[in-house]
């Protein structure tokens, strides 16, 4: 693998080989970071390279992953999802740009095919006999789908309050299901536990340490597709904090080649009853862990695994941190689906619940183009709609009564 040069941790900057046995790092068990040599990068990977690459899935950027040249790749296509550019909400919002990466659009509904991907692949390196993650949904049923189209084996623990949805997900791929009847926090820590004992690879977010490398094809993206201009500002929900780190790390990436001249501010939106990143964000940056208690479940995190990291690049980047409710982000679902036609879950619709709050609060400029990440799409946790919603009213089937209704919605 001649691209990257090894690990690097994220708390006590040891440096290790490049290694299937390593995790997190041995002297503190923070996170470890891939390091590239941009030298050999840059060699393989430029504007006109990728101008002729047919192949528009997350496996155009290979050369800035760290998986060997000969590895096999799974064949769901991954990535190159949707950016719109909402012209109508850019103008009522008063901003040059809005933008929106429907990251909903991959294979099992979320962005966390991208991680799983990678992990998979890596996985495959190792020679690995099963793979396990614990996850509150997404990463899991990403995990499982990608995993079926290559035939590994997996092992999935989920919060046994993980929406229908997402548990449906699991089963059609015949994943091998743990509900735990506890917060995802404690679904974590038994994963670990258990891919210890019985020698699982392990996936866990903020805790392999190549998960992070498959998000950052996100940021690869967006800026591709951008013409390689950064937007201003990048809306991010986060949960561990591993995916805003990803982005972070991709934009970085592309700024080292010199595919772009400039960084964007990292937007952090974290729900109110689970936002250890953003409480850390806004004082004096030491992460404190809390009782997660929200209707987001893909950000119902107590314990933030990538935190550090999340900490880092908002405010190296200049972002800041935002807070929002459960009835700001249930009311955000219908706003964006009825001004886009994108029809996101809860915690991907948080990060349109914190341009409304930013643009009330006067926090973009006229000139700025900002950027919206919607993570998972809404299908996966319908009850949470439905619970706040009126059901349809139901008629025979005779146009007087359509007649009826029409008539009476008009007054």
């Amino acid at each position: 693998m001649k691209n990257a040069l090894g690990l690097k941790c994220v708390g006590c900057a040891r440096e290790y080989q490049m290694s299937h046995e390593i995790y997190v790092c041995e002297s503190c068990g923070n996170n470890l970071d891939v390091i590239y040599d941009y030298s050999y990068v840059g060699a393989r990977l430029t504007k006109e390279s990728l101008s002729s690459n047919a192949d528009r899935s997350i496996w155009r950027y290979r050369p800035l992953l760290p998986i060997e040249d000969s590895s096999p790749v799974p064949p769901l296509f991954i990535g190159w999802t949707p950016l719109y550019n909402s012209a109508k909400l850019a103008n009522e919002h008063s901003i040059k740009a809005l933008y929106i990466k429907d990251d909903g659009r991959n294979p099992t509904a979320s962005f966390k095919d991208r991680a799983s991907a990678v992990a998979v692949v890596k996985a495959q390196e190792a020679r690995a006999q099963a793979i396990t993650c614990a996850s509150s949904g997404n990463a899991a049923s990403a995990l499982a789908g990608i995993c079926a189209s290559v035939g590994m084996k997996n092992y999935i623990f989920v919060p046994a309050s993980t929406p229908r949805g997402k548990i449906a997900q699991l089963m059609i791929y015949r994943a091998n299901i743990f509900l735990v009847e506890g917060p995802y926090d404690e679904a974590f820590d038994l994963c670990l536990q258990a891919s210890q004992r019985f020698g699982w690879y392990q996936r866990n977010t903020g805790y392999n340490p190549y998960t992070i490398e498959g998000k950052k094809t996100a940021a690869l993206e967006i800026c591709e597709q951008l013409n390689w201009h950064a937007p201003d500002k990048v809306i991010v929900p986060v949960g561990d904090g591993n995916i805003i780190s990803g982005l972070w790390k991709g934009f970085n990436d592309l700024y080292q080649l010199k595919f772009i001249d400039r960084l964007p501010q990292m937007m952090a939106v974290q729900a109110e009853g689970a936002c250890s990143i953003v409480n850390a964000v806004n004082s004096d940056g030491v992460l404190r862990e809390m009782e997660a208690n929200t209707i987001a479940d893909s950000i119902a995190v107590g314990k933030s695994r990538d935190g550090l990291r999340a900490v880092r690049a908002i405010r190296d980047s200049g972002g800041m941190g935002i807070k929002v409710s459960d009835a700001e982000i249930l009311q955000a679902i219908g706003a964006l689906a009825r001004a886009t036609g994108i029809f996101a879950e809860p915690a991907a619709a948080a990060s349109y619940a914190a341009f409304l709050k930013l643009s009330q609060s006067a926090a973009f400029r006229s000139d700025e183009t900002v950027l919206l990440l919607i993570t998972g799409n809404g299908l996966k946790d319908v009850d949470s709609i439905l619970r706040d919603s009126t059901e349809p009213p139901r008629i025979k089937a005779n146009i007087e009564e359509v007649e009826a209704l029409i008539a009476r919605s008009a007054t």
